[in-house]
């Protein structure tokens, strides 16, 4: 179940997620949320 929260995110940092969103978004016919390009960055980088 997903949870809403409020996190501060720098500006750079957007930049790069808005980047791989549209690359994604490209590559795809489905939509691409923010949200789920910043869940899957988040897990990659857990598993590390």
């Amino acid at each position: 179940m997903a949870k809403r929260i409020t996190i501060m995110i720098d500006d750079d940092l957007v930049k790069k997620l808005h980047e791989r969103q549209s690359k994604l978004i490209k590559e795809s016919v489905n939509s691409v949320s923010f949200s789920r390009v910043l869940n899957e960055i988040v897990r990659k980088s857990l598993k590390a």
